[in-house]
């Protein structure tokens, strides 16, 4: 198994203003895909639309202000199965975001998409929060089409 890990610094962003863009629906639109719908509450799917596809995740864990975790239930078949971590902590004036998406079952070439992916999104989520404005899909940084 391999995992795609990323960490990001937000500056004068509390843990808990970090938490609630990713546990609401109108925080995950303003950083990931304007498409967001879905259960937010644990035990809940939330869909995730892009152009080309989505994803569905499960709210496996919420720890308000330092933990959360999705299991990807639906989407591309290397994704399925897999979980994605946001971990939280204040840093000075700094929240801190430690993030995995784990359990990828070999380093195929879609994981080096995703993982580029991901890079960006999360620059979207701390523009968000630092500027009031992200760039979800399909405002993003277009890296490549991936079929």
């Amino acid at each position: 198994m391999v995992d795609i890990l990323h960490r990001i610094g937000v500056e004068r962003s509390s843990p808990e203003q970090v938490y609630a863009a990713l546990t609401t629906l109108d925080g995950l639109s303003g950083w990931w895909t304007e498409k967001t719908t879905g259960e937010t509450d644990l035990g809940g799917v939330i869909e995730f639309r892009f152009g080309p596809g989505g994803f569905d995740m499960k709210i496996l864990e919420l720890d308000p202000g330092r933990l959360v975790r999705w299991e990807v239930v639906d989407g591309p078949p290397e994704w399925i199965g897999t979980t994605v971590r946001w971990e939280l902590r204040q840093d000075a004036d700094w929240t801190i975001v430690l993030f995995r998406h784990e359990g990828w079952r070999e380093p195929v070439e879609f994981m080096h998409h995703c993982s580029t992916k991901w890079a960006v999104y999360l620059l979207s989520l701390k523009q968000l929060l630092e500027t009031g404005q992200g760039a979800p899909d399909p405002r993003d940084v277009r890296i490549s089409d991936w079929h």
